[in-house]
């Protein structure tokens, strides 16, 4: 008898160990975790709750907000800011001294011949090379107009797509674009037209004097082809232009002129 109430108190003592024990491990869990152990359910709804808070948290919007805009006034607005670049451009490259006497575009020696320039100068000839460079200069700006046709087909032609993707990128998006549909028709363009100028000009009577008088003061045979470094240098300074333009409605509100400008360009003010 005895021996079985040892027995029982044993067995009790020993359940009661473990219930403070269980206790001892659920107090030290919910401490150490949050969890509740006796009431699971509760547990599982705050991490269902912190869960949903962190992913309905607003997500980054991209910094050009097109929603308010139309595909056609993207358009309307990429092809008027390349047409007023053109515009402008061309007419001013096309005065007298529009390329002369702008020193982002102005046409100088061929590199190859600038030693020519060095030399004529140095033997007082310095009278000589202004001219050569001058008329240079002359040539393009009467060449110039010939790329207004040009790029109003390619202006025109802009698609939709082309007119979004054109906006979301670069500052000279527009102008590389424009550059990538018309390079080769501007020098095909161009070039007879410079060649005319040179000879109205009378730039090439000039070089061929220029060259000659350096032949025969250095004993070398020096030689260009001036028409097609002509083309190339009006072709970069027409894009040179428009691409100051572009730039400029780009990152300056008041060069916008138009409500269409101020429209589309406002949205990616905040870029």
């Amino acid at each position: 008898m005895r021996k079985n109430i040892l027995l029982a108190a044993g067995l009790l003592f020993s359940i009661s160990s473990q219930a403070q024990l269980l206790d001892i491990i659920k107090s030290t869990v919910k401490t150490k975790t949050g969890v509740d152990l006796d009431n699971p359910s509760q547990t599982k709804n705050s991490t269902t709750q912190t869960t949903t808070t962190t992913t309905t948290a607003p997500a980054k919007t991209s910094p050009i907000n097109l929603g308010n805009l139309t595909s056609t006034q993207i358009s309307s607005g990429l092809k008027e800011a390349l047409s007023l670049g053109v515009t402008d451009g061309v007419k001013k490259l096309a005065l007298t001294d529009g390329f002369l006497k702008n020193e982002a575009v102005k046409i100088l020696m061929p590199e190859k011949l600038r030693k020519i320039d060095t030399t004529l100068r140095s033997l007082g000839m310095g009278s000589l090379a202004d001219e050569g460079v001058k008329l240079l200069n002359r040539a393009a700006e009467d060449a110039v107009t010939e790329a207004a046709p040009i790029f109003t087909k390619a202006i025109t032609s802009m698609t939709i797509t082309d007119a979004k993707n054109i906006l979301l990128s670069t500052d000279n998006a527009a102008t590389n674009y424009l550059q990538t549909k018309t390079q080769s028709q501007l020098f095909t363009a161009f070039q007879p037209k410079v060649k005319a100028s040179l000879g109205k000009v009378g730039a090439d009577t000039v070089w061929k004097n220029l060259i000659s008088k350096y032949n025969t003061f250095t004993g070398q045979s020096v030689t260009t082809d001036l028409n097609e470094y002509v083309t190339t240098e009006t072709i970069n300074g027409v894009f040179k232009m428009v691409a100051d333009k572009e730039s400029g409605i780009r990152n300056t509100p008041a060069m916008r002129t138009t409500s269409i400008l101020q429209k589309v360009f406002g949205a990616q003010d905040a870029k």
